[in-house]
């Protein structure tokens, strides 16, 4: 039951899509949210009888309160409703499988949040599996800063510019190519008109299936011409 001057707070499909493309994790969409598109209105809670918050550090503890609740929620949600985008677990076997690769995941959603869909989506055993994972629990910077990857490649004691990032969105993008490391682009239909090659892209596709990506088109090339070949040529977009 938040409201800004009457009216319920509402994040359309649309409009999170640009969110996820601005911001990374869920309090700093929030805040942006409220400090920026609402230009610092923070909402009424409980359908006005609780009004907002006047402070920093009260707004600061609404967005962790509503963060907590979403959070059940979500799970909830992955619970019920969770799959892999087609192509996604194909290619985390295969990497997994080839004692040259190491794996990981590297998200700015919570530890409770991920941890759940990765049980979920990914299965416990594949998780435990993982090289690493850093969470947005475990960094002071989120996506579109660098530091989740350039921790995970410090963590794992390999080069940058020998890394290949799977994302999906301008801030994954941003955060990837900020820490030097090649990154592959699986978009989707709300997010397909991103020019993500302007933004440093070294490939993108709809969907890792239905392009055929394998291992092999990712560095395969980068093992015979170096770390600056080109990966996943004739497949690409």
């Amino acid at each position: 039951n938040l409201s800004i001057e009457g009216k319920p707070v509402d994040w359309s499909v649309e409009y999170y899509d640009v969110l996820q493309n601005t911001v990374g994790g869920g309090i700093p969409k929030m805040l942006y949210h409220f400090r920026t598109t609402m230009g610092g209105k923070f909402p009424t809670q409980e359908s006005g009888t609780k009004a907002a918050p006047e402070t920093e550090e009260e707004e600061q503890a609404l967005v962790e309160s509503l963060q907590k609740h979403k959070t059940e929620l979500y799970k909830e949600f992955v619970s019920e409703k969770a799959v892999p985008r087609p192509g996604v677990i194909e290619l985390m076997d295969e990497a997994l499988e080839d004692p040259r690769i190491a794996v990981g995941v590297c998200s700015a959603s919570t530890k409770a949040a991920v941890t759940k869909v990765l049980d979920v989506v990914l299965g416990e055993e594949r998780r435990q599996k993982l090289d690493v994972c850093i969470l947005g629990d475990d960094v002071s910077k989120l996506k579109p800063d660098p530091m989740i990857y350039v921790a995970a490649a410090e963590k794992l004691g390999i080069e940058p510019n020998k890394c290949v990032v799977v994302e999906d969105s301008m801030v994954g993008l941003r955060a990837a190519k900020g820490a030097c490391m090649k990154c592959l682009i699986t978009y989707t239909s709300s997010t397909a008109s991103e020019d993500f090659y302007g933004e440093g892209a070294d490939a993108k596709v709809p969907e890792l299936e239905a392009a055929g990506v394998n291992l092999d088109m990712i560095f395969g090339p980068m093992r015979e011409k170096g770390a600056e070949a080109d990966i996943l040529v004739g497949v690409k977009d």
